[in-house]
């Protein structure tokens, strides 16, 4: 089995094509595998980390992929079928770099609810057609919008993990700046 090029001493940069997600007993996303020059690798994902697994359900079998990971150590459960790392980041897909937004541009709808940050402020509202706009809380109170507004809003967006709508991380809405 061909071995990873090392990015340092523990993270692994690892090019392959995506093949399909892994998903836990209770039906989220554990991890992915990659085909690296005929080898399996897998990369465990962490469940809380939002923003990887909006990526991972965007991603289609035979996507060229760069992951990087860290290898995980042997589990006391027994022997691995192939290699394991846990997933840190893409650093890539289909050539692309990975921390870019996949595209850029305008939502419009009817505000049916507004989305709340782990803390409790709200950062943002979702939309009749299922999208969400993250304004960040700042950006929320600025606004004064109300269940009902109609809205139009700029910026970069990503499919939501949930694959029905996206994610538009608000650079202006109604014509209103902002800020980030």
């Amino acid at each position: 089995m061909p071995k990873p090029k090392p990015k340092d001493t523990q993270n692994w940069a690892i090019e392959g094509r995506f093949l399909h997600l892994i998903y836990s007993p209770g039906g989220g996303i554990e991890g992915l595998l990659t085909d690296t020059d005929g080898a399996i690798t897998q990369f465990v994902t962490d469940p809380k980390d939002a923003a990887s697994l909006d990526r991972l359900a965007s991603l289609k079998p035979g996507q060229a992929v760069v992951v990087e990971g860290i290898e995980e150590a042997p589990s006391p459960k027994g022997e691995a079928a192939h290699m394991v790392y846990r997933f840190q980041r893409f650093a890539s897909v289909d050539g692309k770099a990975a921390d870019e937004p996949n595209e850029s541009g305008e939502v419009r709808g009817e505000v049916v609810r507004f989305n709340y940050a782990r803390h409790g402020e709200p950062n943002g509202f979702v939309l009749d057609g299922g999208d969400f706009v993250h304004t960040r809380p700042d950006g929320f109170k600025a606004l004064g919008l109300k269940v009902g507004d109609k809205v139009s809003a700029h910026g970069p967006a990503r499919p939501l993990v949930l694959g029905k709508g996206r994610v538009v991380d608000a650079q202006s809405v109604n014509g209103t700046a902002i800020g980030g």
